[in-house]
């Protein structure tokens, strides 16, 4: 680790008497670094010399770590407006990765583009549509490329290909959506093109979704499901090849109501007489609606891993999964017919109206009560806590509890309150991860890589920005109460290399002459507050709130590129540099497959 570093003056920046995890796992030590022009020039035990240092950090009592990597969000409309992404770099996160879930940016023009996000990831049409008419100029992922390259980035940023996004644009919205239209062979080789294309840019593979539950917005095609759920098997099966002989990713997610065709992508997966093809799907969870599920699918993930010659990782959340809705507008409605039809309108009088019907409410009753339907959501309005609300008799109370005290089904309680209050009725519910047992396990898989935040989404129902710091803590938390489950340097490695590692990116580790992506925690503040969840306006988004985390005590300070973007102990909600967000020079466009010397030569050791 060159400890024999001699001190020497000139530095851009010194972190100090800090504990170094260096993101590989290996056992954590007092360390001094020091940064000059983006990368890491000096590990030493001893002190550095600080005359010329344009700024030390003292980070006696803290851990410096590679910065997190967030390598499942939906960012890919908010960095169009705020390319700084503070809501991650916040929270020690240096690089994100957008593209999930087979939508994007890149390919398809804005209307299209607008239609395949906005009702999914729950971020308002009127917001996205235009921005996309105003800022979209490209319809290539060289194009793409060339555009992020172009924006004032925060973090470091990767992609991937979105399907829907490429299906659409070689196959037209209306095609892509037709049950009966089946691309063409020209326009399978099109696709194949594309993404040969996409790779070669530096994209990190194929994102698909087959939950057919995601719909499409606007008004041309609304409620079709996204176009990557009409493409047979077959279609995922030419573009694997692709992505098998380059060596790259497919992220997607099986039907998560049925879940019957993960088989297929643990298949497509697995490398015995041809090459593995590395598949990351959401999600392992421990949900309520099937508590013993994640227990079979993880070990399945690493025997096909070590016995087939898979190369197969699960997504997992390291922290309970509780969402809130205002009024009916919450994804999981969308697993059955009766929410499917309420979030269909857009019209707040009609969509009154049809929950007023009783031939309604008794459809939507019989979607609730069954128990033999595949699911998501444990649909127990006796488990959804009513979090605000103009009548403030039922603040606090559960659907359930208001239905008892009023002789009627909770399913009519809960429309009764719908219909009355709209988007003001704010509720709250943990659909998944409610047992810290099981959560831990969970974290530990080797079947799972720590994933899946879905930044950028779901900005009224969600908030889990800051999940590696709760990861650090549930790691810490379990240490002194003397049950310890794993080391904290094996966390820091989950949460930075080995997400680095198995992207294919320069990100995760820290080493002399490497990237100088760092965070530095302070462990004290991994607290009770990380899972505390706030509201704050999105300025570029005309001031619509959005769920946050603010526990500014964790982090200390995130640096990029060597530059110090973040420092947490500035105040209550911590300072970022003034600079941050509208100059170039800290986070970058990270290809995939095309890591520095340094990382190559580690790599190779």
């Amino acid at each position: 680790m060159a400890d024999d570093v001699r001190a020497r003056s000139g530095f851009d920046l010194i972190i100090k008497n800090g504990r170094f995890f260096d993101g590989t796992g290996a056992p954590a030590a007092p360390r001094n670094l020091a940064i000059r022009g983006g990368r890491v020039v000096a590990i030493s035990e001893t002190a550095l010399d600080e005359l010329g240092c344009n700024e030390v950090i003292d980070a006696a009592g803290c851990w410096v770590m590679p910065g997190f990597l967030d390598t499942h969000t939906h960012y890919d409309a908010e960095i169009e407006a705020a390319p700084a992404l503070r809501e991650s770099v916040r929270h020690g996160v240096t690089t994100v990765t957008f593209g999930s879930c087979s939508i994007g940016m890149v390919c398809a023009d804005a209307e299209d583009c607008s239609d395949l996000f906005t009702r999914v990831e729950s971020i308002p049409r009127e917001h996205v549509l235009p921005l996309l008419q105003k800022t979209k100029t490209w319809n290539t992922p060289a194009g793409y490329v060339r555009h992020l390259e172009s924006l004032p980035l925060g973090p470091n940023v990767t992609s991937f290909l979105g399907h829907s996004d490429l299906r659409v644009s070689v196959m037209g919205l209306t095609r892509a959506v037709d049950r009966k239209a089946r691309p063409s062979e020209r326009e399978l080789q099109q696709m194949e093109g594309m993404l040969e294309n996409a790779l070669d840019a530096g994209l990190l593979g194929l994102s698909t979704m087959t939950t057919k539950w995601d719909k499409l917005d606007g008004e041309r095609h609304r409620s079709a499901s996204l176009p990557t759920t009409y493409a047979k098997w077959s279609e995922y099966a030419r573009l694997n090849k692709v992505l098998r002989r380059r060596g790259r990713i497919h992220q997607g997610a099986p039907n998560i109501v049925t879940k019957w065709n993960t088989v297929l992508f643990m298949g497509a997966s697995i490398g015995l007489f041809r090459k593995k093809l590395k598949t990351t799907l959401i999600t392992l969870m421990d949900v309520k609606s099937d508590g013993w599920l994640h227990r079979v699918v993880g070990k399945l993930a690493h025997f096909l891993n070590r016995y087939l010659n898979a190369d197969f990782r699960w997504q997992a959340l390291p922290c309970p999964f509780e969402v809130h809705a205002d009024g009916i507008d919450l994804v999981i409605f969308e697993e059955f017919g009766a929410g499917e039809q309420a979030l269909h309108l857009t019209d707040e009088v009609e969509r009154n109206t049809l929950m007023q019907d009783e031939s309604y409410r008794r459809s939507f009753r019989k979607n609730y009560e069954s128990k033999y339907t595949p699911r998501v959501w444990h649909r127990d309005f006796y488990d959804a806590d009513i979090v605000a609300c103009p009548d403030a008799s039922v603040v606090g109370k559960t659907f359930g509890e208001v239905a008892d005290a009023r002789g009627i089904h909770p399913v009519d309680a809960f429309l009764d309150l719908v219909v009355a209050h709209g988007k003001q009725l704010r509720w709250h519910t943990v659909i998944a991860n409610w047992r810290p047992r099981e959560l831990e396990k969970i974290v530990q898989d080797k079947g799972a890589i720590i994933s899946f935040s879905d930044a950028g989404a779901h900005i009224r129902n969600m908030a889990f920005y800051n999940f590696p710091l709760r990861m650090l803590k549930l790691v810490r938390d379990a240490a002194q109460r003397g049950e310890p489950f794993m080391t904290v340097e094996q966390a820091v490695w989950r949460l930075t290399g080995e997400l680095g590692d198995w992207f294919g990116i320069d990100a995760g580790h820290l080493r002399l002459g490497g990237r100088a992506d760092i965070v530095i925690v302070d462990p004290v503040g991994l607290d009770h507050s990380l899972g505390a969840y706030a509201e704050a306006p999105i300025a570029e988004f005309n001031g619509l709130r959005r769920m946050v985390n603010r526990n500014a005590r964790a982090v200390i300070a995130t640096v990029i590129n060597g530059r110090v973007a973040y420092r947490g102990d500035s105040g209550e909600d911590g300072r970022f540099a003034d600079d941050f967000g509208t100059a170039k020079g800290y986070g970058s466009f990270l290809a995939a497959g095309q890591l520095s010397a340094v990382a190559n030569v580690a790599q190779a050791a």
